[in-house]
């Protein structure tokens, strides 16, 4: 006997998660909508207000999941269906997906994942008449599902052909598939403390990485843990808090980070004492900025404007300068599984013809004997190695200055051989692939002359 239709998701425990979970992957996949934008800020889905933190939480992980795992369930779904996915009915390929995702990865019991895919599809104008086919295709998944996807795995299905392509010719077969094997996996959450990070991996239930982060497994609200409302530490991968260390004892000195928001690198600046001026283009990053600093009780001179274009103050010159420009954002899909699937290679040199004019901003804003720190979370090489020597030989006054591995704790595997810094996914390896990882990031430090 069907399932019967509710109008109202609270009347079934978990399906609000999952129509919300079905709206925000509809977001991403077809009206091209970036995930954060989704789950946080003024453009945030209304339902979400409705969740409890644990259906909350529950949403978070099947959307990052599915985005993380979307090319084998496309091509499990495509062994699975004899005429493929109804194209008609976009809520009816949610529902499969919300489903198999529960099936092969969650600890969901099968026969939960199909009632109430089966009940999204029937709550559904369009996709209701697909209510059977979405029961038959997801009981055989849960009895034919796991072999497939060993399958599958052999084939890489799950990072776009076209970053394939670049990763290999860049850094070779071998490390291209441990770095889709490293985004596979669910990251951990990584934290910037203040002081004694002994102390708080301690009270996190986590470890000190080599670095100096803190890396924990804790989930739910980052506001509910420990030291937040204190303003002890905030959220930010290990390898996005390298560049800003790469300026040395920065205490008393002048800063300018461009394109700041959100801040965690403008909070380590300011944490080490640089008299630190942030820019972001964005009114509503920089308003986050502010709430992120004023809970950290941080002081930094911030403002509204195109770094590109930024004159601040006509007549003064910076100690040092900081761009962590925009970019394709490739290094974090393992954080940031979405941007595989919204990102298109057509997108890079429009990125990069951005940088160069931030370097060559960043260049004017220096003082004579002044360090640049450049740096994107792009395992792009235009974004990159290619962007820093543009800028060498545009710029003769600048040289760069190479970094040592004794700069971040001995980690020669992401130091290149002309000094810059180049993390990737599948650095850091771990015993447990949930606390392995880095984000991927380039990082190369650069001196102006006197």
């Amino acid at each position: 006997m069907p399932a019967p239709r509710f109008a109202q998701a609270s009347e079934v425990p978990g399906l609000a998660a999952r129509r919300i979970a079905a709206d925000i992957l509809d977001g991403v996949l077809q009206k091209r909508r970036m995930l954060d934008d989704q789950l946080e800020g003024p453009a945030a889905h209304p339902g979400l207000k409705t969740l409890s933190d644990r259906d909350r939480a529950l949403m978070r992980r099947l959307v990052a999941t599915i985005l993380r795992r979307l090319g084998t369930l496309e091509g499990l779904l495509a062994k699975l269906l004899d005429r493929g996915v109804p194209t008609d009915a976009p809520r009816a390929k949610s529902a499969l997906l919300i489903g198999a995702a529960q099936i092969l990865w969650m600890d969901v019991p099968d026969h939960a994942a199909v009632d109430l895919s089966v009940r999204l599809v029937q709550s559904d104008r369009r996709a209701a008449k697909y209510a059977g086919l979405v029961n038959a295709v997801l009981r055989r998944c849960a009895r034919e599902g796991q072999p497939l996807v060993e399958e599958l795995a052999a084939g890489t299905p799950d990072v776009p052909q076209w970053l394939l392509a670049r990763w290999s010719e860049h850094y070779g077969a071998e490390t291209t598939r441990a770095i889709a094997h490293a985004i596979s996996h669910e990251p951990s959450l990584d934290l910037t403390v203040k002081s004694d990070p002994a102390h708080w991996a301690a009270r996190l239930h986590g470890e000190v990485l080599p670095t100096g982060t803190v890396r924990t497994l804790l989930q739910g609200s980052v506001r509910m843990l420990p030291g937040f409302d204190e303003g002890q530490w905030w959220v930010q991968d290990a390898a996005a808090a390298l560049p800003a260390r790469l300026f040395g004892d920065i205490a008393g000195k002048s800063v300018a980070d461009l394109c700041a928001a959100p801040g965690g690198k403008t909070a380590q600046l300011a944490a080490a004492g640089a008299r630190v001026t942030a820019i972001d283009r964005s009114p509503a990053r920089v308003a986050r900025l502010r709430e992120n600093l004023a809970r950290l009780s941080l002081k930094v001179e911030t403002g509204v404007a195109d770094a590109a274009e930024w004159r601040g103050d006509a007549t003064a010159e910076f100690d040092a300068v900081l761009i962590d420009a925009p970019c394709a954002s490739t290094g974090t899909i393992r954080r940031h599984p979405d941007v595989a699937w919204l990102k298109q290679e057509s997108d890079i040199g429009a990125l990069a013809a951005v940088q160069n004019r931030l370097l060559k901003k960043a260049a004017s804003l220096l003082r004579p004997g002044g360090t640049l720190v450049y740096c994107t979370c792009s395992l792009e090489p235009e974004e990159g190695e290619q962007a820093i020597a543009a800028l060498l030989d545009a710029e003769s006054s600048m040289r760069r200055q190479p970094i040592d591995p004794a700069e971040v704790a001995g980690l020669a595997e992401i130091v290149t051989t002309d000094g810059a810094l180049r993390t990737l996914p599948c650095h850091l390896p771990h015993s447990d692939p949930r606390l392995a990882g880095l984000d991927g990031f380039y990082a190369a430090r650069l001196v102006k002359s006197l």
